[in-house]
């Protein structure tokens, strides 16, 4: 595996996970340098359509991006609305079932309209 590096756009990131890095370690570390961005960086670093990878990975990428866009006061790229970009089955990120109501009720709302269920808080960065 390739040392990890920080992406500066969910199209690296895709590029980096389809390479064999880990997508939660990368998306953690692009969205460091997300927050740390001024609005013009956070714009370029969500515009540019992701590579393809796996199905709830498309899906994730384009709620990370409509999500961010939407709490940036940015317009979401087109791409995030691509059929592509959305589940036909659910997919709940917690490990333990029992959380599974936990995350219905959590999830924002560019995740869940994708059939994705994850915690309120799940972009949030320490």
């Amino acid at each position: 595996m390739a040392q990890t590096l920080r992406p500066k756009s969910l199209r690296e990131l895709s590029r980096l996970v389809a390479e064999g890095e880990s997508f939660d370690l990368g998306l953690s570390e692009l969205l460091d340098e997300y927050y740390a961005s001024g609005p013009e960086g956070r714009r370029r670093m969500i515009e540019e359509e992701p590579e393809a990878l796996s199905e709830v990975e498309n899906a994730y990428l384009a709620a990370v991006a409509e999500h961010l866009a939407y709490h940036s006061g940015l317009q979401p790229p087109e791409w995030v609305f691509s059929e592509k970009r959305f589940l036909k089955q659910p997919f709940f990120a917690a490990r333990v079932e029992g959380l599974n109501p936990l995350l219905l009720k959590e999830s924002p709302t560019a995740f869940r309209r994708r059939m994705i269920f994850v915690s309120g808080n799940a972009l949030s960065r320490a």
